[in-house]
């Protein structure tokens, strides 16, 4: 009797124990969110405070399209709008590529040659984003170079068309998951009623996988946005100017960090970390907004 009460004892302990561990590893990572965002707002506000005497203007920051260290002149608008026009010209490229691939894996592609697919498709999403860069530099850029009315490849639609490449590994995955995860029964129903494979698969599986699909959708859209040594290689950096064009160069949000915050120092700095802040509010707005969307049309 004893000992069964001990082997209870013992397992109660244990269950106590993983529950709290499992429940400290939960708070590691709310607590890193909350960390991460305290410490980008602490610094990326500090120069727009009343009380900073070397403070900036944040409306001067946010509508300027000049970025002259030099000459105290750090406006990011232009910096948001390649940002935004690339992210939204890789998601519209690369989403209904992505589609269709995970569709033919998933439903179409006999099993030898979805095996070859799936796999290269999963070695895609390993490359290190350097070497996506490096890719873009010396392939993308390279062709590109001998029809820019510029007379250099660097440009939007480069940007673009590195990120659709970036962004696919992610958006087939996802879909397919989503795709595989629809009962069978679906289909069976669908063929049965005389539709064909075709139909059943925008009619049917498409609409039943959209919660899945649009989960990749918004996760494409953050590693585009957010992408930043591929794009440091391609895009041109310019110090000014709105793009108006594809074949305009760009300076994304990420870009400019990255390249500057290694020597920078003082309100420099900090308005380098106001950058960081303004990309941080666009990702959080585009990801509740595509999760609203998401759980609207889920209802």
């Amino acid at each position: 009797m004893n000992l069964t009460k001990n082997n209870r004892t013992d397992k109660n302990r244990k269950e106590t124990f993983f529950k709290y561990l499992f429940l400290f590893c939960a708070f590691v990572a709310v607590i890193s969110v909350f960390a991460i965002t305290f410490f980008v707002f602490a610094r990326g506000l500090k120069p727009f405070m009343p009380w900073n005497d070397s403070g900036y203007s944040l409306i001067d920051f946010l509508s300027g399209v000049e970025w002259r260290p030099g000459s105290d002149k750090f406006g990011i608008l232009y910096m948001i709008i390649g940002s935004l026009l690339a992210t939204i010209g890789a998601i519209t490229i690369g989403v209904p590529i992505g589609l269709f691939t995970a569709v033919f894996i998933a439903e179409l592609a006999p099993k030898k040659i979805a095996n070859i697919v799936r796999p290269a498709v999963e070695l895609l999403a390993g490359i290190p984003s350097i070497l996506y860069g490096v890719f873009g530099l010396g392939m993308i850029v390279k062709i590109l170079t001998k029809y820019s009315p510029n007379a250099q490849g660097q440009s939007l639609l480069a940007t673009i068309l590195v990120l659709t490449i970036m962004i696919l590994p992610t958006v087939i995955t996802m879909s397919e998951t989503a795709i595989r995860a629809v009962p069978s029964c679906y289909r069976d129903g669908s063929l049965a009623l005389g539709a064909s494979k075709i139909q059943t698969v925008f009619k049917v599986i498409i609409p039943a996988a959209k919660s899945g699909i649009f989960a990749g959708v918004v996760l494409g859209i953050g590693r585009a946005i957010g992408e930043t040594m591929a794009v440091m290689l391609v895009s041109g950096n310019p110090i000014a100017g709105i793009p108006t064009s594809l074949w305009d160069r760009v300076r994304p949000l990420t870009t400019n960090i990255a390249l500057e915050m290694g020597y920078a120092s003082g309100t420099h700095q900090d308005l380098l970390f106001s950058t960081g802040v303004v990309l941080f509010i666009f990702i959080m707005i585009i990801n509740l907004a595509l999760n609203k969307l998401v759980h609207n049309k889920i209802k």
